[in-house]
């Protein structure tokens, strides 16, 4: 009895996943349709920040040098589509900076 209620549950979460993905896939097909610019791919610019580890367990954040600023194309939707990162996951990931190891060769 459990396991048969098991089963209709995990049946009726992949038949609202399914039916989430189509609606979104549609919902951008049809906003790409559209004669509107650039909608619904968008680009998201922010600083490109180190996390540098550094003496005594501390992190240096530091602006990288060599590309300040990282700018994603991504699209507004709630799951990947056309090859592009959905926006909210680049607008969340643009938050952390990257993680720096400074690694000395004892030469």
């Amino acid at each position: 009895m459990m396991r048969n209620l098991l089963t209709k549950i995990i049946y009726a979460l992949l038949i609202v996943i399914a039916l989430t993905y189509g609606y979104d896939y549609a919902s951008v097909r049809r906003r790409m349709s559209a004669q509107k610019p650039g909608d619904p791919f968008d680009t998201v610019s922010y600083p490109h920040l180190l996390a540098i580890q550094v003496k005594g367990n501390k992190v240096d954040y530091e602006l990288d040098a060599v590309n300040p600023i990282e700018t994603d194309p991504c699209v507004h939707s709630l799951f990947p589509h056309s090859g592009y990162t959905p926006c909210w996951y680049v607008i969340q990931r643009s938050k952390s900076p990257t993680p720096m190891t400074i690694i000395f060769t004892g030469r």
